[in-house]
């Protein structure tokens, strides 16, 4: 499946809630299904700066794809964190710095966020095209 497919993929699922406490309940549960990040990578390194909780992520590239494994010690965080890396994960990294995340715009989720959670979103897309790029020039 494409990022792109995967984008649509979330914004379908999106399109079937009515208001915002059903569509806070579903990003709950996909944060119950994120690849967890093991006990040794859960450093200060790995902490997202300038989210309002703790996200911590771990990337590595394995077989030429990056894989993601995160926690946080928020529900909600930890399901929006769970967004990004079901539409990330195991990509390349080109795909990963080029593209411009639309299902975040389409589903509404930067607009029903506190300021601070939307800034702790921007800063982990930032972490993820970072790594990204990194990748790229190495």
């Amino acid at each position: 499946m494409t990022i792109e497919q995967k984008q649509q993929e979330i914004i379908d699922e999106f399109e079937v809630f009515e208001d915002w406490m059903d569509k806070y309940e579903h990003i709950i549960e996909i944060g119950k299904s994120i690849p967890i990040i093991s006990k040794k990578n859960k450093t200060n390194e790995r902490l997202i700066e300038g989210c309002q909780s703790k996200v911590w992520l771990h990337m590595e590239l394995i077989n030429g794809k990056i894989s993601f494994t995160a926690d946080s010690d928020a529900i909600i965080t930890k399901g929006i964190i769970g967004l990004l890396i079901r539409v990330m994960n195991n990509e390349d990294a080109e795909v990963i710095a080029k593209n411009d995340l639309r299902f975040l715009n389409e589903i509404g989720l930067q607009e029903h966020l506190s300021p601070t959670r939307a800034n702790g979103l921007a800063n982990m897309v930032k972490q993820i095209k970072l790594y990204a790029i990194k990748i790229i020039t190495e």
